[in-house]
């Protein structure tokens, strides 16, 4: 039927896209572009006859005609069948090449002059050879794998006509359509099958390297190694064609990124060793994961990224006072390296160690240090780890292992000299995993930690330009050697007028803002703030008085809300109105004076404390009860004192039979443990005020370890613990002597409002306290008289 239909010298012309149609075939087709409809409808109207032109480019949606390969095949429609979603199915049969002479219209569709060609064999017996040839390679190729319909097969070896066979091959070729367009341009028949004998050549080449992976594969593949086979299979194919290989392009990125990341000549070569590895291995090896990881975390340090110091003196100490009150020592601190820094050009990262109650500051004071200086600012906190890989890093030994915190908050800050903060200190544990404070020694050492070594890494970095510091509550709890390396500040609690101008300068405008009243601005004066202060709060730092400011601002809030417009000044006698009854009561714990019950001071992580001691006399049978959760210490203090009562019994007015007599010391909140020697003299005072009968002033309160002889040793956290006096409106106290240097720490303010009594003996305790009980003759004469008439009463206290 071909040969009787006459091409006509003008045809309609279609663009296919990622396929080339060959004389003698038939094909199915998908059109559903709107100028190829158009032309096929004007074809099916004429002589059926349309030409269809390959595109170079399948990625153009509407190709212009110089988007067309210019050979293209005439081909007769068979069938056409319109689908529901307007796309049209074709079947069409190739009638012969064509070559497209010109182009006479575009629109509505393409239309062109066209010159059939016709096909010549110019060495038949050469093409009857490459016939068995190409013959052959069909076969080979599908005892390889490749997949061909039987009928298909067996029509192409049954072809006659050496043309027709290249072109039957052609089409079942696994190749671009480039190269297929050189099959359909090549007329001479011995050329056509040179051109199809190249392209199945390569292709078996391909086949049988797959072949030869499958069989190796096939030994060890299972449902782990699907993907790594498949990507085998891939590779093989890549390298062949020449195209991309995806995993020599990630080594080259690898090896820029090294070059650029400014490793040190050590650290270089460790990289450079792990990207060899990673190239052998294969790419589903578990392996392969842990050598990327670990040149991800070596890149990820910043070797030579650093932020420069701010180095302007005044503008670092305009933004310290901007963000603190107070904290004088502090602040002087960080001026003094910023100086020497500016002086010197270079100088090692201080570590400090901040300590102090909670609330303080001691964080916020850490980032407004940044701000200062112009550093990164990175946080850690310490509190509750037992593990030393967690500051070290895990052996890569370990699945799943990491670098420690250290290494992995320095990658994140991205500069190799932050401000490095780790908080809580203090409360760093212990375990059979190792003592993570062991870690931070070389760390936290400036003659070391240039070439700290991280467990993970196993490389030295460089750490001696990060400002480390280290906040804690106490520091009791950390390491003497620990503690050697670093600069501790003592960060005490505030007084009340820092307090208040806290409260003013920082605390209302924040919460202000923060509640959404910076239009109607309340205001919280002092009287109100002093209120808040005294009867709503009991604390060394300033956090629970900013809850409470936060509570007035939500009450004002909703006030607003329901337009019942509040005052916004807040006076004293509205704190109730918005916080309730009052917490605490301003003044002396437990009343005015009492007999038998005492003053004294401690200080704890929290701060300084007021507490109260108590004795009591009964009759009974000399046991001694000594209770309220005391420790060891604080016990031995409680003997010390009652022995010391015991031996001046004569010169004090005491009955010396009063061993007889059970004696019960007791310190009240028995929940909370207590332990320490600064009772000592106040438990002596309160059993010689049970004993005579004489009461203890209610606004006094004393602090001091005492002896067996009564000498009165100093004692340590004399500013908190003068502050907690102060909270407490207590007016007098009474302390070792040898602490009254440590009275320049103590505020003018409370100084001028308090009176302190200095003494090194507790003779000089009872004659202040006591006024009636004054002593007649020295101390150490006194207890020679009188040691051979004690010897007479003593007996041996029973203690439970």
């Amino acid at each position: 039927m071909a040969e009787e239909i006459v091409i006509k010298e003008v045809q309609n012309i279609i663009a296919v896209k990622d396929v080339v149609l060959f004389p003698h075939l038939i094909v199915p087709l998908l059109i559903s572009r709107e100028k190829s409809l158009a032309a096929l409808e004007d074809s099916l109207k004429k002589d059926k006859i349309v030409i269809f032109a390959a595109q170079k480019d399948s990625s153009i949606e509407n190709p212009g005609t110089e988007d067309l390969f210019h050979t293209g095949t005439a081909c007769l429609i068979l069938q056409m069948l319109k689908l529901p979603d307007n796309t049209h199915r074709i079947v069409v049969q190739g009638l012969s090449r064509v070559k497209i002479k010109s182009f006479i219209q575009t629109d509505p569709f393409l239309q062109g002059m066209i010159e059939e060609l016709k096909d010549f064999n110019s060495n038949p017996e050469e093409a009857e050879a490459l016939m068995h040839v190409v013959s052959n390679q069909f076969k080979q190729s599908i005892e390889l794998g490749k997949f061909i319909p039987p009928d298909v097969f067996v029509a192409a070896i049954n072809i006659k006509e050496p043309a027709h066979l290249a072109d039957v091959i052609s089409v079942h070729l696994d190749v671009p359509i480039e190269d297929r367009q050189q099959v359909l341009e090549s007329l001479d028949a011995v050329e056509r099958l040179r051109k199809v004998n190249e392209l199945q050549n390569k292709e078996l080449e391909i086949l049988k390297l797959e072949s030869q992976i499958q069989s190796k594969a096939r030994k060890e593949i299972d449902k782990t190694q699907r993907e790594y086979y498949l990507r085998q299979q891939l590779k093989a194919i890549q390298d062949e064609l020449g195209t991309l290989d995806e995993e020599k392009e990630e080594t080259r990125i690898l090896q820029e990124q090294i070059e650029k990341a400014g490793m040190p000549q050590e650290v270089k070569e460790v990289a450079y060793k792990e990207l060899q590895k990673l190239e052998r291995i294969p790419i589903a090896s578990a392996e392969r994961t842990v050598v990327r990881t670990y040149i991800d975390w070596l890149l990820d340090v910043p070797w030579s990224k650093s932020t420069e110091d701010r180095l302007d003196i005044v503008k670092a100490a305009s933004i310290l006072d901007e963000d603190h009150y107070g904290l004088k020592d502090v602040k002087e601190r960080i001026l003094e390296f910023l100086a020497v820094r500016k002086l010197a050009g270079t100088l090692k990262g201080p570590i400090l160690c901040f300590v102090g109650p909670p609330g303080v500051g001691k964080t916020s004071l850490g980032k407004s240090i940044a701000r200062a200086m112009g550093r990164k600012f990175i946080r850690i906190s310490l509190g509750g780890i037992r593990d030393e890989a967690e500051i070290r890093g895990h052996r890569r030994t370990y699945v799943g292992a990491l670098p420690g915190r250290i290494i992995q908050a320095i990658s994140q800050a991205g500069s190799i000299n932050p401000l490095f903060m780790m908080d809580e200190i203090d409360k760093v544990g212990v375990d059979f995993r190792g003592d993570p404070t062991a870690a931070l020694l070389e760390a936290l050492d400036p003659e070391q930690n240039n070439a700290f070594k991280d467990h993970y890494l196993e490389v030295p970095v460089d750490l001696s330009q990060v400002f480390f510091i280290l906040t804690g509550n106490i520091m009791d709890t950390v390491p003497p050697a620990l503690r050697d390396r670093m600069e501790v500040i003592s960060i005490p609690g505030y007084t009340e007028e820092e307090k208040i101008n806290i409260a003013t300068k920082f605390l209302i405008p924040k919460q202000r803002e923060a509640h959404g009243l910076k239009d109607f601005k309340p205001q919280i004066t002092s009287g109100g703030l002093r209120k808040i202060i005294r009867e709503y709060t009991r604390e060394a730092g300033v956090r629970n008085m900013e809850r409470n400011i936060a509570n007035i601002c939500r009450k004002i809030a909703r006030e607003l809300t329901e337009n019942k417009k509040p005052n916004p000044k807040v006076e004293e006698d509205r704190i109730e109105k918005y916080l309730g009854i009052p917490r605490f009561s301003y003044g002396t714990p437990e009343g005015e004076s009492a007999v038998g019950a005492v003053k004294g001071l401690s200080w704890t992580e929290f701060g300084g404390e007021v507490l109260v001691v108590e004795a009591t006399i009964y009759k009974g049978k000399g046991i001694v009860q000594i209770t309220g959760h005391l420790g060891e210490v604080m016990r031995e203090s409680a003997q010390a004192a009652l022995s010391y009562v015991r031996s001046r019994c004569d010169v004090l007015g005491v009955d010396c039979d009063f061993h007889r007599n059970d004696i019960h010391i007791h310190v009240p909140e028995g929940a909370i443990p207590k332990d320490g020697p600064s009772a000592g003299i106040t438990m002596g005072t309160a059993i010689l005020s049970a004993l005579t009968g004489k009461p203890v002033p209610g606004n006094l309160a004393m602090t001091g370890e005492i002896t067996l002889r009564g000498k009165i040793l100093p004692i340590g956290g004399v500013k908190e613990k003068v502050l907690a006096a102060s909270r407490y409106g207590i007016k007098t106290i009474i302390m070792p002597k040898e602490n009254k240097r440590n009275l320049e720490e103590i505020p003018d303010k409370i100084k001028k409002d308090m009176n302190f009594v200095f003494v090194d003996h507790m003779d000089e305790v009872i004659s202040y306290v006591f006024k009636g009980l004054k002593s007649k003759i020295s101390h150490d004469g006194e207890l020679k008289k009188k040691q051979k008439k004690v010897k007479t009463h003593a007996k041996k206290v029973k203690v439970r």
